[in-house]
């Protein structure tokens, strides 16, 4: 796929664009966001991204077209889960509600700034080489497994060393004080609880993309197509917080359902590497993998919705890589 440096910045600026309007229109003025709200901003995002699915389909075929649905659909479900920790975020550090929209949005930014990098540095080694396919997948495979394994767990903001690093550094505030990072009391700096919550959130985005790069690479190494599944995803998360914030709870399976998402297509590409050395082994077709993963979201969706019905206590988790700690009184997480 051959795209101009021109394309390149009129997709950058129109992401810039969307991102501003996102800020002057929305985030500006601090309040509480309603369901039809978030509802209509959530359907806007969507169509954003399906028409740029179009034009990639009108534009390059229907090839690529399904590679950009591909890995739009990957992104849009890793999101969820990142919704997940964002959920904790702000529950752990008890943020105000009518702050949420801005934490939201700069946990957006960070985000589309981290993958973009990450985004440049994978297609980089994918090209100087090609054993790089293994690496991704074996990454996603562990990842993959571990989820599985913690999927009943949910990760600890405050415990997160660089939050502790930062409690070292600077005296914090007992309150919040508007959206301000820092201020000054007796004549003394000290941070507020909202630099806790961004740095929280920015060392989640980091891990993340960690994750969601190669998982995107392995439906397509497209970096353009990697670039914008991203940024459509990631666009839309602000939205899609507060449309679905009532039910990320009762969707129990979806840890379990991501986890065998990414143990696929980390399989896909390690296969995708041993083709290019023994052609007989076939390589995984991507409209495959976007039916695999379409099934896989469904069927944890259905299933999720039939264990609440059953048992309208269950919760949902979002899951860890690590094993997660024990406090005292606590039982492991299963």
């Amino acid at each position: 796929m051959s795209v101009s440096l021109t394309m390149w910045l009129i997709t950058v600026g129109a992401i810039l664009v969307l991102v501003v309007m996102d800020f002057l229109t929305v985030s500006r003025k601090p309040h509480e966001v309603s369901f039809r709200e978030a509802a209509l901003w959530s359907v806007f995002y969507i169509a954003v991204a399906i028409a740029f699915g179009v034009f990639i389909w009108v534009w390059q075929g229907s090839d690529l077209g399904t590679q950009y649905f591909a890995a739009y659909l990957v992104e849009k479900s890793l999101s969820v889960d990142n919704l997940f920790v964002f959920v904790i975020i702000l529950g752990q550090f008890a943020v105000p509600s009518i702050y949420h929209q801005r934490v939201l949005l700069v946990g957006v930014v960070l985000a589309l700034v981290l993958r973009a990098i990450f985004i440049a540095v994978g297609a980089a080694a994918l090209a100087a080489f090609a054993f790089t396919f293994v690496i991704f997948g074996a990454i996603l495979i562990w990842t993959g497994v571990q989820l599985f394994r913690h999927r009943d767990a949910d990760p600890e903001p405050k415990d997160n060393l660089v939050v502790r690093t930062v409690r070292k550094w600077y005296p914090i505030t007992p309150d919040y004080h508007g959206t301000k990072l820092f201020v000054r009391l007796d004549g003394k700096r000290m941070a507020t609880p909202l630099l806790l919550v961004m740095v929280a959130i920015a060392s989640t985005d980091l891990l993340f993309a960690l994750d969601s790069i190669p998982a995107t690479f392995g439906v397509t190494q497209e970096p353009y197509l990697v670039f914008t599944a991203n940024a459509a995803a990631l666009l839309g998360l602000r939205a899609l917080y507060f449309l679905l914030r009532g039910l990320l709870d009762k969707l129990i399976y979806l840890s379990m359902g991501l986890a065998i998402i990414l143990v696929f297509i980390g399989v896909k590409l390690i296969l995708t590497f041993v083709h290019e050395t023994y052609p007989v082994v076939p390589k995984i077709p991507t409209l495959f993998s976007l039916g695999v993963i379409a099934l896989v979201l469904i069927v944890v969706t259905v299933a999720s919705w039939i264990k609440v019905r059953k048992d309208p206590t269950a919760r949902a988790h979002a899951g860890t890589i690590t094993k997660p700690k024990t406090h005292e009184g606590d039982s492991p997480a299963s």
